[in-house]
């Protein structure tokens, strides 16, 4: 009898305790140690807010993310959660396979403190929300200011032709470089950056929809990059350098200058004394203006999401106010709350140089065309592939340009099909 009794109050208690256990997936993109602890610290406290629920955490590299997801999700290796980079957003939401977060947005308290700038970024594809952005990453120069004090520079780079100047003067050290090239995977925002600034303008496209980047300005921009690295004020092995690689060149004296978003102050502030860099506005270009290219991430929830309210609970604690600034002492990036910026986070010194573009009216930031089908590929792929040629002298500046713009004049016209279909728009 005692045994029936224990039997039925087991069957009884089973359905109840596993009733309530719920299981997310979230993946991570951006990975680094420090980030990925906050984000577990950030899912512990939402665990304990929703007793039986787990969130399983993945972080992929960078480098190999793109190919990493998209296998995953092509075998319906699906998340519930993902991290989703500007330049992915238009190839994931323009499939349908995104969740619209407008009807969450709709009776989310927090939505009204996000900034315009957000809210315009997180419905960059057919005006609909398919994620929601946890912060800006916006360029500008990092210095050391020990390589410049040996070299005897005082201050940093204000013109393009400085920077030349004092890269050239960097590299009569012994063992220094002067530019950290990014030539590896996530090198495009160099390339545009130097484009730009020396095209003397920030349009992707001509008005019949024709690439601007096989113009004679955007190729004297790519040249002028290559010259610098091919004059040897860069270092040799940077033409396959990405992120890290990038970082490690700065903080550990290889190389003084490199362009970056605040999320490399993490890694910065751990191995280098606070006196030891600085950060200054990107460098003009010779019409006096610069074009540091402002991007974004966020999170977005996958449309098979079986668990669709939870993963939106998910997302909003880990970009309430309380979660999103604790996530951006990690990545660094700027704020997405209008009332953030006032954040004794963002009041030092350092982040004074991204407040200084943002202030100044001849620093255009610039917005890749990320809504465009196919970005991603163009990035992560035929960028790297065809700037490492050049680089290399496999293939003249000419070449990689004429390359860039008919991939993009040839996105930009099927973008434009999609939009008249009611799918894809800038």
């Amino acid at each position: 009898m005692m045994l029936k009794r224990l039997l039925l109050t087991l069957t009884l208690l089973l359905p109840a305790a596993t009733a309530h256990a719920e299981e997310l997936r979230l993946v991570e993109v951006l990975s680094s140690p420090e980030r990925t602890e906050t984000l577990k610290r950030l899912v512990a406290g939402f665990e304990a807010r929703h007793p039986g629920t787990h969130v399983e955490i993945t972080s992929l590299a960078w480098g190999s993310a793109f190919e990493k997801l998209a296998t995953m999700v092509a075998a319906g290796d699906i998340p519930d959660v993902v991290e989703m980079p500007d330049r992915w957003l238009s190839l994931y939401a323009g499939n349908g396979q995104l969740e619209s977060l407008e009807p969450y947005l709709a009776r989310w308290p927090e939505t009204q403190g996000l900034n315009d700038r957000a809210l315009t970024v997180a419905r960059s594809v057919a005006d609909t929300a398919y994620m929601l952005p946890y912060g800006f990453y916006l360029r500008a120069l990092y210095y050391n200011k020990a390589v410049f004090r040996q070299a005897g520079i005082a201050e940093p780079p204000r013109t393009l032709e400085e920077l030349r100047a004092d890269a050239a003067r960097i590299a009569q050290l012994p063992g220094k470089s002067g530019y950290c090239l990014r030539g590896g995977p996530g090198g495009l925002n160099g390339w545009v950056m130097f484009g730009a600034s020396i095209a003397g303008g920030n349009a992707f496209f001509h008005d019949d929809g024709t690439s601007t980047l096989n113009d004679a300005g955007w190729v004297a921009g790519t040249t002028w990059l290559i010259d610098l690295y091919k004059d040897g004020l860069a270092p040799r092995d940077s033409v396959n350098w990405g992120f890290n690689e990038v970082v490690a060149g700065f903080y550990t004296g290889t190389c003084a200058m490199v362009d970056q978003d605040p999320d490399a102050l993490i890694a910065l502030k751990a191995r280098m004394k606070a006196e030891d860099f600085g950060v200054a506005p990107w460098p003009k270009g010779p019409n006096g203006k610069a074009y540091p290219t402002l991007g974004f991430a966020g999170w977005s929830i996958f449309k098979k999401s079986a668990q669709k309210d939870l993963a939106w609970d998910l997302v909003a604690a880990l970009n309430d106010p309380a979660g999103n600034l604790a996530w951006n002492q990690q990545t660094g990036a700027l704020p997405v709350y209008t009332a953030a910026a006032h954040d004794p986070l963002y009041a030092g010194a350092i982040y004074q140089g991204w407040f200084a573009e943002l202030a100044d009216p001849d620093v255009v930031p610039t917005l890749m065309p990320t809504y465009l089908p196919g970005f991603a590929y163009f990035a992560d792929s035929l960028v790297v592939r065809s700037s490492q040629q050049a680089l290399l002298g496999q293939i003249s500046p000419a070449t990689m340009n004429k390359q860039w713009a008919a991939y993009l004049t040839k996105a930009k016209r099927k973008q434009a099909s999609s939009s008249q279909l009611g799918g894809v728009k800038p």
